[in-house]
Parts: structure tokens; C-alpha cells; sequence
């Protein structure tokens, strides 16, 4: 039986969290200081938290202005996203009709910012069908086969021979789990150091 690549996306280690600050309208807002961060910040959504990774050199003043700048940028991103999970549920509708003659009809499929250790996941009791952020800019022969994977998922439950059956029909499935599973090996290896500017 194929080992299902959706459902172990790496996490990469992160440094021990400062205490949470309270964020406007934003709930809760951990910043993550670590000493092998060098000049990036980024942010992501966890539960009902936002996480901030920022260098550990960084001000406190600094630390301020970038955890503001960043819950403005997925803000922005969300508001975005909206949009996009029409045209992703339209997706998921055409894909279910060429690949599992339409038999998988989801209720909801969306985009997700709290999923950092799954490519997608699937509720077949509710019909509800939701894709990890990761995914968005990865190609889209990728993006289909995690939307089929767990659009199969609303007609077999489990990962038995049935539901990589239903995988078959889709001719890039081998190709789309070698990419997920080398984004994951990327995400558990460490990280080379920048090169040094002159």
C-alpha cells in the first residue's frame, strides 16, 4: 500500500516562543525569536493564534512594527483567499466530474492557514474538504491531486486498495506525490547558510 504523502508534510523545528501578546481584532500573537533567522520574518496562523518568526537580533521596537506589518499582510492574504476558494470549490466540482464521474460533491472546500502538517484534509460527514496554504503556488497538476485525493476521500474513507483505485484515473498522481514528498524531505532538512554578499 502507497505511503500518503498528504498526511506528513514536514514541520521544521522553531525556537522556544516569547509570551504571547495580545493583538487588535487579531487574537492572540506569539512571536518566535530564533538565532538561525537571519533577516526574514514571516507569519502564519495556528488555531486561534498568529505565530511570528523573527530573527532573535531583532529590537523589541522592530519586533512591533514587523508583527503589525504582518498580521496586515495575512489580512490581506485571507482577504484575497476568499475569492479563491470559489474558484476552488468550482475546481474540486470539475474534478470530480472527470476523474470520479461526479459522484464526490464536497459542501465546502476551502483554503486553511492552520494546516502545517497536512497538504489537505477531508471530513466525509460533512462533506467539507480543506487545502493547506503550502499548497498555493505549487503546480497545479499538484494542487488537483490533493483536491482528488480528498474528493475520493468523501466516497472511501480510508487509504484501502478502493480509494487508490479511484486515485488511478487521475494520470499525474505518481508525479504529484514525488513533488509533496520532496517539498516534504526539503522542509526536515537543514537549511544552508546564506551565501555571504561581497
Amino acid at each position: 500500500m502507497p505511503v500518503d504523502p498528504l498526511h506528513s508534510a514536514a514541520r521544521s523545528p522553531r525556537s522556544a516562543p516569547s509570551p504571547l501578546t495580545g493583538g487588535t481584532g487579531t487574537g492572540a500573537v506569539e512571536v518566535r525569536r530564533s538565532a538561525r533567522r537571519r533577516r526574514t520574518v514571516s507569519a502564519y496562523r495556528e488555531a486561534d493564534r498568529t505565530v511570528v518568526l523573527i530573527p532573535a537580533r531583532m529590537s523589541e521596537a522592530e519586533e512591533q512594527r514587523w508583527v503589525r506589518v504582518m498580521l496586515d499582510k495575512l489580512a490581506a492574504q485571507e482577504s484575497r483567499r476568499m475569492l479563491g476558494d470559489t474558484e476552488l470549490a468550482e475546481r474540486a466540482g470539475r474534478l470530480s466530474e472527470q476523474y470520479l464521474g461526479g459522484r464526490a460533491r464536497p459542501a465546502t472546500v476551502r483554503w486553511v492557514t492552520n494546516q502545517n502538517t497536512r497538504w489537505g484534509s477531508c471530513t466525509p460527514a460533512e462533506g467539507s474538504i480543506r487545502l493547506s496554504h503550502r499548497l498555493q503556488g505549487m503546480p497545479e497538476y499538484v494542487v488537483d491531486y490533493v483536491l482528488l485525493h480528498e474528493l475520493s476521500h468523501l466516497l472511501v474513507p480510508g487509504h484501502g486498495p478502493d480509494f487508490w483505485r479511484l486515485l488511478d484515473a487521475y494520470p499525474r498522481t505518481e508525479r504529484a506525490r514525488g513533488y509533496l514528498e520532496g517539498v516534504a524531505a526539503s522542509d526536515r532538512l537543514p537549511h544552508l547558510p546564506a551565501a555571504r554578499s561581497e
